[in-house]
């Protein structure tokens, strides 16, 4: 007899990080959609004078960083629940409310962690078509049959970098069967500055079927350190907490994380650096002859070269630069690569790379 596991395993294509390095030569890394700035100082002190402590099993129930995120949202820590990165929530989420048989909605260019959580637990990933890189509504709430337990839904989308409005949130939710899991991701919530985005946490106290994942990777920096966190329904949120390993998150990240929530002169300059740089990009890109930059409210920017020939060339260019993109293939886009927003700069050489290349 072979030790076999679930075959239905076989069909995950492991999930495969923006490129971090080339030999040993100095990079610049604008593939994983980090911060710029780097981290809250107050966060990296905060990390710092943890380490006398880490012989000490971390806050099970990360009592702290519930209460700061709770106060700062103005809603209840009961209903918050915390995970190593939010990609954790996503995990426990598809644990919790889907299995074999089921089916699991997502749009076509979502983050891969969606049909991964999906095939983990047995459960057929539904992959929509998109209207112009963006979810469509219509698409969407069409896919939905009698198997569908969850859709996950990143608003705004990585790696697309387009977002839903309120008005296209709220008449999603309205088609929705309320035994159906809708799961908005807003990992990227911080860095929006649409007056038409829509406001998950007043979403979730009014519909118990409706989850929000937040992350502290993106605009606070704190990547390295796999912490995020949901909130949702009191009854959803008591079943998370049932499945997730009783110290999921560690010491130092939850240390860090409530010191970050406190600096918001930090996050405030780093929203305003992302709007700088999204403007100069897409006003330097505009009527390029063979880069389109498709519109972006997040901190990274589709660039789209037209041809997966014409996007391979361009990587090696810029490889040979050193400047490293994320690719796009993954995500069926094989004529785009991902630039992440990244320091002025590493900003302004890329432009330049940009440019010779009209």
């Amino acid at each position: 007899m072979k030790l076999l596991a679930h075959p239905y395993l076989s069909q995950i294509e492991n999930y495969v990080p923006g490129k971090a390095k080339l030999g040993s030569q100095k990079v610049i890394k604008l593939s994983s959609n980090e911060n710029a700035l780097g981290a809250s100082p107050r966060a990296v002190e905060a990390y710092k004078n943890h380490g006398e402590k880490i012989f000490r099993y971390a806050d099970g129930s990360c009592t702290d960083l519930r209460e700061a995120l709770a106060c700062k949202n103005k809603i209840s820590s009961e209903r918050i629940v915390c995970g190593a990165g939010s990609d954790e929530i996503i995990a426990l989420l598809t644990q919790a409310f889907a299995g074999a048989g089921d089916e699991i909605i997502y749009s076509e260019h979502g983050f891969l962690m969606y049909p991964i959580s999906a095939l983990r637990v047995g459960a057929k990933p539904v992959k929509v078509k998109e209207k112009n890189l963006c979810a469509d509504v219509d698409a969407l709430l069409a896919a939905i049959t009698p198997k569908t337990k969850i859709i996950f839904l990143a608003n705004p989308n990585n790696p697309t970098g387009s977002y839903l409005s309120k008005s296209e949130i709220d008449r999603l939710i309205a088609g929705i069967p309320k035994n159906i899991l809708l799961v908005l991701d807003h990992a990227y919530e911080e860095f929006v500055d649409a007056v038409d985005y829509p406001n998950a946490i007043e979403l979730v106290n009014k519909y118990e079927n409706v989850v929000v994942t937040r992350t502290f990777s993106k605009i606070y920096g704190l990547a390295s350190l796999r912490i995020g966190w949901c909130y949702s329904s009191s009854y959803i949120a008591e079943i998370l907490n049932k499945i997730r390993g009783p110290f999921n998150v560690g010491g130092p990240a939850q240390a860090a994380a409530v010191a970050a929530l406190g600096d918001e002169e930090f996050l405030q300059a780093s929203k305003a650096h992302n709007q700088k740089w999204l403007k100069i990009f897409f006003d330097e890109l505009a009527g390029h002859s063979k880069i389109k930059a498709w519109p972006s409210v997040a901190n990274f920017i589709l660039l789209d070269f037209g041809s997966a020939e014409k996007c391979q060339k361009m990587n090696q260019k810029l490889l040979d630069e050193g400047i490293i993109l994320r690719e796009m293939s993954g995500y069926g886009l094989q004529n785009c690569m991902r630039a992440t927003v990244g320091t002025d700069e590493e900003n302004l050489k890329l432009l330049i790379l940009t440019q010779i290349c009209r």
